[in-house]
């Protein structure tokens, strides 16, 4: 629940804890002492961030209020606040990836019958994750669209841009899920157990009816994803991939795995937990949401049946690179969908940027997320901040570039970047005609009459080729993330589905040859 409090005491010069003595709340809330002292927000009192603290203490049925909206840490931080607000006027809106000039042009076909085949954009600034992520036709068949036309360009709270018309349509896609959300919001964090299991003390979970779920969002990602708000340190609260860097570390194609790099805090009993970060600047922070993961309910990898959102496998991370992203999905028995022409299971990629970034040129030499997304930047006093717009760096060349490449251009460092995605680009569109052709043969085939044996061959050649082509349209950076691991992915798609195409005329040349009349 959003509120204010206290307002006025805020940022001011010697604030101590004057109402509340922060000591009475401890006897009942241990872990938060241990969070809390000796940081940079010890002189904050309780009261600053929840509301009725007094008559929580008086009687603890009196339930405790919390202030989640970001505009609660602005006070303070008023730069870093007003930055994340910042709108990329480069990033354009609604730019849909299966268009001819788009960045999958047969994505339609591709991903045949998934959701995404009604509206999936082109990502643009954080201050709208939520209202787009609503405003597309596949959330839930067109019921939530911005109010007016000029409700896009205006960041801020969800339900002052966006309608409920309740109205809805057969022919669009009801794609959106609760744990979809969970990185796009920061409001539901309180009422939403570890991995979204339903308990009787969550008042949502991945078993939830979304359409209630969205009444209870109001604001994009918050300060409080990445910062802890009792000891002002860096955290996780994405509960997946706490349960990735717990299974695999936090960077685990490196020698050093990282397994460490992250102190888990549980709450409540298992109720909730945060990964506490040394790092200010880790990488972590964006990997709770720049990763490929699991988030709607599926189908089995073998067998009948469904998958549905009681399973687990309904909100993790794998945490894998593009290799080896199959055979995860393979070991936990898990695919998105079928698709509609050749009934192979598939995997719905996301948005791996954090995974195509391990051991790029870049991350080997110690370069950092923020370092290219969120520079630092000078605020209306003078005083450098680090900017929370997170803009591309293609927008941004001086802010992101600059601190390595100083003896560059502009210009040059632009058409660096351009060069790489040019590249990748071509090769993305290759394999994409490839899986194509695979569809269409699998179709005669199918209509010939083909034998199972070669067309479940075929099909496994689909679900390889798909993955490392996908990988590409899914992650935003066009190869500019890691372009070597691009260049190879993609020429193993078109090689994977060239095979598919193979052993099917194999089988089309072998049932179509006339007889040999003895």
């Amino acid at each position: 629940m959003a509120f204010v409090v206290l307002l006025a005491f805020l940022g001011q010069p010697g604030l101590t804890r004057a109402q509340i003595d922060a000591d009475e709340c401890f006897g009942c809330h241990g872990e938060v002492q241990e969070l809390w002292k000796e940081t940079p927000h010890a002189d904050l009192g309780c009261e600053t961030c929840h509301g009725d603290v007094q008559a929580h203490l008086e009687d603890p049925a009196n339930e405790l209020e919390t202030s989640l909206d970001p505009a609660t840490c602005g006070n303070c931080h008023q730069d870093q606040y007003q930055s994340s607000l910042q709108v990329n006027w480069d990033a354009e809106a609604r730019q849909v990836k299966g268009v001819p000039e788009g960045r999958s042009p047969l994505q339609d076909k591709l991903l045949a019958p998934h959701g995404f085949t009604v509206e999936h954009n082109e990502p643009r600034s954080h201050a709208f994750m939520v209202s787009d992520q609503l405003a597309v036709d596949r959330f839930y068949a067109g019921r939530y669209r911005y109010k007016d036309a000029w409700a896009s360009t205006r960041p801020g709270k969800l339900w002052d841009v966006i309608e409920d018309t309740g109205e809805t349509r057969p022919d669009l896609a009801k794609a959106g899920y609760p744990v979809c959300l969970q990185c796009k919001t920061s409001d539901l964090i309180l009422d939403w157990k570890y991995l979204g299991d339903p308990d009787p003390e969550a008042k949502w979970s991945r078993t939830s009816d979304v359409n209630e779920l969205v009444k209870a969002v109001s604001n994009p990602v918050g300060c409080i994803h990445c910062h802890d708000p009792h000891g002002a340190s860096p955290r996780v609260v994405r509960d997946a991939l706490i349960e990735a860097v717990e299974r695999d570390g936090a960077t685990p194609y490196s020698e050093d795995s990282g397994k460490d790099a992250m102190q888990v805090v549980g709450f409540r009993d298992g109720f909730r937990k945060i990964g506490l970060l040394e790092q200010a600047g880790s990488d972590l922070l964006r990997a709770q949401c720049q990763v490929e993961y699991s988030c709607n309910p599926g189908t089995p990898a073998e067998g009948e049946g469904k998958i549905t959102t009681e399973s687990r496998l309904t909100n993790q991370f794998p945490w894998k690179n593009v290799f080896d992203m199959l055979d995860y999905y393979d070991e936990i028995g898990f695919r998105d969908f079928r698709h509609a022409v050749t009934g192979a299971r598939l995997v719905k990629l996301q948005h791996p940027e954090m995974e195509t970034y391990w051991e790029s040129p870049h991350h080997k030499a110690g370069v950092r997320c923020v370092d290219c997304h969120m520079g630092k930047v000078k605020g209306e006093g003078g005083e450098e901040f680090t900017s929370h717009a997170m803009l591309r760096p293609a927008h941004n060349i001086e802010g992101a570039c600059y601190g390595c490449h100083q003896d560059s251009s502009p210009k040059e460092l632009e058409y660096q970047i351009e060069t790489v995605r040019n590249y990748t680009r071509g090769k993305i569109r290759k394999a994409e005609y490839s899986l194509s052709i695979l569809i269409d043969t699998y179709e005669e085939a199918a209509r010939q009459g083909v034998s199972e044996d070669v067309l479940k061959k075929a099909r496994r050649q689909h679900e390889i080729a798909h993955v490392l082509w996908e990988w590409w349209t899914a992650e935003n950076s066009d190869g500019w993330h890691n372009p070597d691991l691009a260049r190879r992915s993609l020429l193993d798609a078109q090689a994977a589905a060239e095979k598919g195409v193979q052993i099917l005329n194999e089988a089309l040349e072998a049932k179509l040859k006339p007889a040999v009349v003895k």
